[in-house]
């Protein structure tokens, strides 16, 4: 495929930059000397691009080989284009409905807040924030697309101003995506390919991340809408009715991992991290559910289920997590040619790296 790999740095406090330059000669980094934020940061990424289309990709996700050839050739079918996202899952293998949504009037983000939408997901007066219109595996049109996985033409993304940058986290992509609806465009949500997004300390599910998400609907309110000050109470109410249920929650979960599953043709792989873990790892050279159920007999044991890119396609590694997702299972991808682990046990907490060396 023709294109370019650009990366933008907000000034990383360890070592990232220069694993770029040691790792990946060829992408093009741009080291900002302040944490400039995303909307800045992804504008002044789109400033140096050359393509007739753009991809806004987070940097805590896993692609599919084949997933911009999917998503480009369903972009170049659309008339009416204006921005494509597709199918987000986390480090489980389970569906992210943020990856499609709707537009958050003072209604929908009222239905958002107090979990409305999970009782009525039928229901149009109530299931518009997650666009329960379509399924998951239903491809079609939404107004919101999340900001990790964002495709369209770099000149529309210049036509509209790109991310406002006095936007809080979290309404960024619901501004950019809302900007596209008002120049008569349609945002789609594609379906076909699917994406690991393991969510990074921004997306922590707690006190704060209400806050910050309180924050951007009245950010995004304010500039489209004109702001309200009922609506600015009910986001409160909210607020503090999450807050009080996640401290009725609040729980640290530790696994006890019982079994190691390691899906890979190398045997030197196996040793190295029977070293490293200091357990059994029982190995697989097929990425076979049949093998996987064969292995893992055990109910009570939870099973971490290691699965080698230098054997086995991302493609083929997240659809197998799409297929396995189950609590009994995480998942833990080891990169071609890295010494270390990538995963998330839940789409409530952020990724990890586990070095192997």
């Amino acid at each position: 495929m023709d294109g370019e790999i650009i990366v933008v740095d907000n000034n990383s406090a360890d070592d990232s930059c220069e694993m770029m330059k040691q790792r990946f000669p060829n992408v093009k980094l741009i080291e900002n000397p302040y944490n400039l934020g995303f909307p800045k940061g992804n504008n002044i990424g789109v400033a140096e691009a050359k393509g007739e289309y753009i991809c806004i990709l987070n940097p805590d996700t896993v692609v599919a080989e084949d997933t911009f050839e999917k998503v480009l050739a369903f972009a170049q079918s659309k008339s009416d284009l204006g921005i494509v996202g597709c199918k987000l899952i986390d480090g489980t293998g389970n569906f992210l409905p943020e990856c499609k949504r709707g537009v958050p009037t003072p209604w929908v983000a009222f239905t958002k807040i107090f979990g409305l939408y999970h009782f009525f997901p039928k229901s149009n007066l109530f299931n518009q924030y997650y666009a329960q219109h379509l399924t998951e595996n239903q491809t079609g049109k939404v107004d919101i697309l999340v900001g990790a996985f964002m495709v369209m033409k770099r000149n529309l993304y210049l036509e509209v101003g790109g991310f406002d940058e006095n936007c809080f986290m979290y309404s960024d992509d619901i501004d950019l995506s809302y900007m596209v609806l008002k120049t008569g465009k349609s945002n789609y949500y594609f379906h076909e390919t699917s994406v690991i997004h393991y969510k990074g300390e921004s997306t922590v599910r707690d006190g704060t991340y209400m806050k910050r998400f309180r924050e951007a609907m009245q950010f995004f309110y304010k500039k489209h809408f004109g702001g309200s000050v009922i609506f600015d109470v009910f986001m409160r109410l909210g607020s503090f009715f999450f807050a009080l249920v996640k401290k009725s929650q609040a729980k640290q979960i530790v696994l006890n991992i019982r079994e190691y599953l390691l899906f890979s043709t190398n045997e030197n792989l196996k040793n190295k991290l029977e070293t490293h873990l200091q357990k059994n790892v029982s190995q697989i050279v097929n990425i076979d559910e049949n093998a996987l159920f064969s292995q893992s007999n055990s109910k009570e044991a939870s099973i971490e289920i290691l699965l080698d890119n230098s054997s086995f396609s991302f493609k083929e590694i997240i659809a197998f997590l799409e297929r396995n997702k189950n609590s009994k299972y995480t998942f833990k991808i080891i990169p071609e040619k890295a010494s270390f682990l990538i995963g998330s046990n839940s789409s409530n907490d952020r990724g990890e790296i586990i070095k192997i060396e």
